[in-house]
């Protein structure tokens, strides 16, 4: 009898029944329970998001869909906040165990895919239901992700809106679609660009590129206001090994060179001090001379 997900992540009593293992060498130490009737090795234990949602996954019986901020992250897209919960599409109510959010929503088959072994939403299906979060920035961040990882256009979501007219946070996608960009590469650059545009600035473009003549290519800003030479960029966790840092002072420095204003930020910018951010480019905007880029 074949187990499906033995003898990694998997129903105990399936695999007990199967005669593959017994109760009393599941509870010893090579197996680990990490949901009702959800048993995984125990080399894999912390589990890690895919394994979370395999697990979610072997719990619902193979009945569920993955949805929500777990198939995003598990279709590529990291956008999830964190301790988010795997949420879960069952089409019958079940007792919800910790860190796992089962949900009755319908589905049509054409919203439904695998990814590493797992059924899930589809990326589109995916950011529809995210947009309809209470969390404007957050939704945001989901469409962002989405759109740019899987190269759909936000407006495509207005077609769920109507299909599912009746769903809670319906009402709100359009605002959300309003304030999407696939452009964006990362969630704190959707989080930066929202700042702006909330704290009543001019709306910034997104992966501005400017062409750098003498080397023959394009240098790309994050945001950029083109018409006044004002550059904004966050510097994530990928711009501190060596080597980035030299290429990055290579490249600002090439930029400043043509006229550009270079204002840097990071995540302790973004959470400590938004107002300071708003404020800087601000006064960058009001006291730029005007021009080309």
């Amino acid at each position: 009898m074949d187990v499906p997900g033995w003898p990694l992540i998997f129903r105990g009593s399936a695999a007990v029944g199967a005669g593959l293992v017994t109760a009393r060498r599941l509870q010893g130490p090579a197996f680990v329970r990490v949901l009702p009737d959800t048993w995984a090795a125990r080399h894999l234990v912390p589990l890690g998001h895919a394994d979370r949602c395999r697990a979610v996954f072997r719990w619902s019986g193979g009945r569920g869909v993955i949805a929500g901020w777990a198939a995003a992250e598990l279709s590529g897209a990291p956008c999830a906040p964190v301790g988010a919960p795997v949420d879960v599409v069952l089409p019958v109510r079940a007792r919800t165990p910790a860190g796992v959010r089962v949900r009755r929503d319908r589905l049509h088959p054409g919203e439904i895919g695998w990814c590493d072994g797992v059924r899930v939403t589809t990326p589109l299906r995916t950011a529809f239901d995210l947009a309809r979060g209470r969390d404007e920035t957050d939704a945001v961040v989901a469409v962002d992700a989405l759109a740019f990882r899987h190269g759909f256009a936000p407006d495509l979501l207005l077609n769920f809106a109507v299909r599912y007219g009746g769903l809670r946070g319906v009402a709100g996608v359009p605002g959300v679609l309003g304030l999407a960009d696939r452009r964006a590469m990362s969630p704190p650059e959707t989080r930066l660009r929202l700042l702006l545009v909330r704290a009543g600035l001019p709306r910034p473009e997104v992966q501005h590129p400017v062409l750098d003549d003498a080397r023959r290519r394009a240098v790309w800003l994050d945001l950029a206001y083109p018409a006044v030479r004002v550059g904004i960029e966050y510097e994530g966790a990928d711009h501190t090994g060596s080597d980035r840092v030299l290429r990055d002072a290579t490249r600002v420095t090439r930029l400043v060179d043509a006229g550009w204003r270079i204002y840097r930020y990071t995540r302790f910018d973004l959470r400590d001090e938004p107002g300071r951010i708003v404020a800087e480019i601000g006064r960058a905007l009001d006291h730029a001379p005007s021009g080309t880029p």
